[in-house]
Parts: structure tokens; C-alpha cells; sequence
């Protein structure tokens, strides 16, 4: 190694051990685990708001379908006594394909 290596070298660990939070030493045992217990907490409380949050959603939609259906109960029954006969009221919609002959001079 070079002197220029070895002395940039201290000076780095000198400075590193002046800093207030000294990031250099490994998290010990107690450290991950109190890591551990706070991700599980963290967890635990996302999936009970996301819970929560499918309740309330799921309370709403069932709550404006029975309205929904509530709201059309009588058009329900008009339908139900007065069937649609066979009656065309705008026009007639025929189903099928199309050949469509392609003349070669305009190519339209």
C-alpha cells in the first residue's frame, strides 16, 4: 500500500468516529430483534386498515345496490306485466357479413 492510501485510510476512520450517528459498527441482537417485533407490528396494522378498508367498501357497494334495486322495483314489474312483443320502434338491426366488391381502378 501506498502512504497516500494508508493516511487517507485514517483520516476516514477518524472522521467516521466523530460523526453522531456511527453507522460503521453491526446492529446487535437486541436491535433486530426489536426490528423484527416492529415490522410484524407494522404488519399486523397495514392488513387491519386494508381489512377495514375492504369492510367499509363492501358495506357501500351493498348499500347502493339494495338501493339501486329498491329504486327500480316498479320498473321491474311494468317489464315483467308488459313484455316486449316483437316490437321494432326504430328500425331493424340484420345481422350477417358483408362482401364488399373492391373496383380495381378507383381502389376504393
Amino acid at each position: 500500500m501506498d502512504l497516500l492510501q494508508v493516511t487517507f485510510r485514517q483520516i476516514d476512520k477518524k472522521q467516521m468516529n466523530n460523526l453522531p450517528n456511527n453507522t460503521t459498527e453491526t446492529p446487535g441482537l437486541l436491535r433486530k430483534v426489536a426490528a423484527f417485533i416492529l415490522t410484524i407490528a407494522m404488519f399486523a396494522l397495514v392488513l387491519m386498515f386494508s381489512v377495514l378498508l375492504f369492510a367499509v367498501v363492501f358495506t357501500a357497494g351493498a348499500i347502493a345496490m339494495g338501493y339501486l334495486w329498491w329504486r327500480t322495483r316498479h320498473l321491474r314489474k311494468q317489464m315483467r306485466e308488459h313484455p316486449p312483443g316483437g316490437v321494432v320502434i326504430e328500425g331493424e338491426v340484420i345481422e350477417g357479413e358483408v362482401i364488399r366488391e373492391v373496383d380495381s381502378r378507383d381502389g376504393k
